[in-house]
């Protein structure tokens, strides 16, 4: 007569399974908190970018009416000043959009984003 050890067999599998369960939790929880910290990083770098072109925005603005007052002094006019000033700026608009390819932009945002991923993987596979 064969006798087949169930209920020796049963114990051990259940361990197994409960520590396979407790294991795929806790590789859950892990990817949680590290998509968590990736969403966290990346809004407070764009709050920080959005912050910092609003200024530069801005110093740019002021800076360009200084300019146009200062040409309408120098000039003695009350609008050649602003002509010159929006002159230059249409002439770095056409500039921009005839000279600058968007290959330039594709370059720079791959040696920005080169290897990003693999860098900021902190788990050793």
């Amino acid at each position: 007569m064969i006798l087949d050890d169930d209920t020796t067999k049963t114990p051990r599998n259940d361990s197994l399974i409960g520590n396979l369960t407790g294991y795929l939790d806790t590789r859950i929880d892990i990817v949680r908190l590290e998509v968590q910290e990736k969403v966290g990083t990346t809004l407070i770098a764009t709050l920080h970018g959005a912050s910092m072109a609003i200024l530069a925005l801005f110093f740019l603005i002021f800076l360009s009416v200084f300019a146009g007052l200062a040409l309408n002094e120098a000039l003695d006019s009350s609008f050649w000043g602003f002509g010159i000033v929006t002159a230059f700026y249409l002439l770095l608009l056409v500039l921009f959009v005839v000279g600058v390819d968007k290959k330039f932009f594709h370059g720079m945002a791959d040696k920005l984003l080169k290897n990003s991923i693999y860098k900021a993987d902190k788990r050793q596979v």
